[in-house]
């Protein structure tokens, strides 16, 4: 362990070992990484844990500098563990420099089948007695570390004191294809309202589609399609993204002696939005995460999209139409175009093809709940959708939720004291 201080907070960097494979306790082990947060003057002090799991999947726990955000607010009660799941961050990463180790495309699939909710949450039960002596925490779930909590409730409950979840209740029963059924719509919604407030973009999405439609550009490997281009939707997601998405779009052309081009600063721009480099697990597990009852994925964002013509581009430049931009939705060609995915590409296919996935939820269980529970609901989320998270919320027994259209998807990032004050404040029925 090694411990240093940032202004308000001393942090502690702490590394465990665990089992790749739970039914296998004695077999192949691997690393994950959490990093201790205790505010400045309190590091003696007896202090309840807090375990932050963070959204993705496939992303590291945010790397904060000192007492800023929600975290300044938890420090003030808990001992906060900011945990690196298994394969991102500190935790063993997997990714395209490290999976070959593994061997070809089917042992990738099958070390990578180990990386789902169900097994984060045995991470953090052997995790627990290590940090609290054996003493139940509280867990801080946003967006997919939501859908960890709800795992949690279901597996090991009494592994916990509280729950609290931002923006992350997932439907207990949907399919994939139920997820994007309901997504498509949000996404679309989303747009327009981006093009209310930005018509002029409405012209300039179009030029730079009908352009990429002639010329795919290549930006350090990374090629640029009308596809890859309607992706930066993921931006229309956070508080500030469609006011991001609009200051990209106008840097999008610039003349040279060889005519109008896409500028290089547009093109490194986009890289940087939709490039998966730095969270390869996140395009290889978006679909898995919803894997159960022996049920292929089978790229269901991809397949449903045929429900929704008017996400194709190509169609809405024969028309007069707006250019779509599409959401939180993985498909083959990210496979092809982006270099740090494009080796993993045959891993991906047999994991969309995969048939022995588990079930993740104990309707039962969390119908018998006894661990208080609050959620915050954001009224406009385009990641995950509200209906299927209010019955989520009906099915386990004693949540309480504040549904909210204040804050969009990331109102942990953007009012972390205000979402987490009110939610710590409905478990304990003061409000």
């Amino acid at each position: 362990m090694s411990s240093y201080r940032q202004p308000g907070i001393v942090f502690t960097d702490r590394y465990f070992t665990v089992p790749l494979d739970h039914s296998d306790p004695g077999g192949e082990q691997i690393e994950v990484f959490g990093r201790q947060a205790v505010a400045s003057g309190r590091t003696d002090e007896e202090l309840p844990w807090l375990l932050y799991l963070e959204g993705g999947p496939g992303f590291g726990a945010r790397r904060f500098v000192g007492a800023e955000a929600w975290l300044g607010r938890a420090v003030r009660e808990f001992r906060v563990l900011l945990l690196d799941q298994r394969g991102t961050g500190l935790s063993t990463p997997a990714n395209r420099q490290t999976l070959p180790l593994r061997g070809g495309p089917r042992e990738q699939a099958d070390y990578l089948a180990h990386f789902r909710s169900d097994s984060i949450v045995r991470d953090c039960e052997l995790i627990r007695p290590q940090l609290t002596g054996g003493e139940p925490w509280t867990v801080l779930g946003q967006s997919f570390g939501g859908f960890c909590a709800v795992r949690y409730l279901s597996a090991a409950p009494e592994g916990l004191k509280t729950v609290l979840i931002t923006g992350g209740l997932p439907s207990l029963d949907a399919h994939a294809d139920d997820v994007y059924r309901a997504a498509y719509p949000r996404i679309e919604r989303k747009v327009a309202a981006h093009y209310a407030r930005y018509p002029q973009d409405i012209e300039r999405a179009r030029e730079i589609a009908a352009h990429l439609l002639e010329c795919p550009t290549d930006s350090a490997g990374h090629r640029l399609t009308p596809e890859g281009f309607q992706s930066l939707g993921i931006m229309l997601g956070g508080g500030t993204g469609s006011h991001q998405l609009h200051y990209l779009l106008e840097n999008a052309f610039v003349r040279t002696p060889h005519g109008t081009e896409l500028s290089d600063t547009f093109q490194e721009a986009v890289r940087t939005a939709t490039s998966f480099a730095g969270h390869p697990l996140y395009a290889l597990m978006h679909e898995a995460i919803y894997g159960q009852n022996e049920q292929p994925t089978g790229w269901a964002a991809e397949r449903v999209r045929a429900e929704f013509p008017q996400f194709y581009a190509a169609a809405a430049l024969k028309g007069d139409g707006p250019v779509l931009f599409t959401g939180e939705s993985i498909h083959p060609w990210h496979f092809e175009v982006d270099p740090a995915l494009r080796p993993l590409r045959e891993t991906a296919e047999l994991l969309a093809a995969r048939t022995d996935w588990a079930p993740l939820y104990d309707t039962e269980r969390l119908a018998a709940n006894q661990v208080p529970v609050a959620a915050a609901v954001y009224h406009d989320d385009m990641y995950v959708d509200t209906e299927h998270a209010l019955r989520t919320a009906a099915s386990i027994r004693g949540l309480r939720t504040w549904v909210t259209n204040e804050f969009e998807h990331d109102g942990l990032r953007a009012g972390g004291e205000r979402v987490l004050d009110r939610l710590l404040a409905l478990v304990r029925d003061e409000v």
